[in-house]
């Protein structure tokens, strides 16, 4: 795996964890919709990014965190 993805894995990663602690904060029903969105694009993007190089490999959205998907794809 390039040094490039997982560059880009870890960025996605790390927006996931921030966009999942910022949902279990108090917001607005506004700010709520904003993060779900995010969240479910950065999440595509990781399993975009995957698929690119393990066509096999199915990530359940629910499992996808900053450090777990990294070690999964760089083994």
């Amino acid at each position: 795996m390039t040094d490039l993805k997982v560059a880009w894995l870890r960025a996605h990663g790390n927006n996931i964890s921030r966009y999942r602690r910022l949902l279990e904060t108090n917001l607005s029903e506004l700010e709520r919709r904003f993060l779900e969105k995010r969240l479910s694009e950065e999440q595509a993007a990781i399993e975009n990014l995957a698929s690119t190089r393990f066509p096999n490999i199915e990530l359940s959205s629910d499992s996808i965190r900053a450090q777990p998907a990294l070690e999964a794809l760089s083994a």
